[in-house]
């Protein structure tokens, strides 16, 4: 079995899924089967709730102060485990709570998730990937058409709701297209991470 919590630069990780609703052309689970100190992450199947909180239970979260919905697929896509296994995260240690995301759960689940998610969800962090539309289906490759405008409207739910929101784009964009991107996060009053590839 894949794992479904582990670690990478001193924070915890829980990988729930194996589904996701886009195919990034820098996305690194296309070069490797693993990062951090996971074994393995990808799940023959999928893991339920049951699998999911028993990994939790069996994980000391001592020294950690908080845990990522980031794994080799999209939290968004297994909403429903995402959600319930946040709650019991957050009644079993308190720890803060962040979902790295493609912005796409709503278009994915048909509806607005972003009350819900700010029910458990301390920070997100959603992938801009692109300064533009046509760049961004380019890179990103989304199951959905027309997916930018969606992904930025997204972040425009969350920051009205969760404290922490970011947008976050990959160090292989150009320095044209990063200013592009802060331009765009300026604009929606959104903090713009830059990260480093593989990171």
């Amino acid at each position: 079995m894949a794992d479904i919590i582990y670690t990478y630069k001193n924070q915890v990780y829980g990988n729930i899924t194996n589904k996701c609703d886009c195919a990034c052309t820098f996305c690194i689970r296309q070069g490797q089967d693993k990062i951090g100190e996971a074994d393995n992450l990808w799940h023959k199947v999928n893991p339920t709730i049951e699998d999911i909180k028993k990994a939790i239970d069996d994980f000391d979260f001592t020294g950690y102060d908080e845990f990522v919905f980031c794994g080799y697929g999209e939290p968004t896509c297994e909403l429903e485990n995402l959600l319930e296994a946040a709650r019991y995260i957050k009644e079993k240690s308190g720890i803060k709570i962040r979902l790295n995301t493609n912005g796409l759960g709503n278009l994915y689940n048909k509806r607005n998730i972003v009350p819900e998610l700010a029910e458990v969800i301390d920070s997100v962090s959603i992938s801009l990937n692109a300064p533009d539309a046509k760049a961004y289906q380019e890179i990103t490759r989304p199951q959905f058409d027309d997916a930018f405008k969606d992904m930025l409207e997204f972040a425009k739910e969350c920051n009205k709701v969760i404290d922490k929101t970011a947008l976050s784009v990959v160090d292989v964009l150009s320095k044209e297209d990063i200013e592009k991107s802060q331009k765009i996060a300026d604009d929606l009053g959104i903090y713009l991470r830059v990260r480093k590839f593989g990171s």
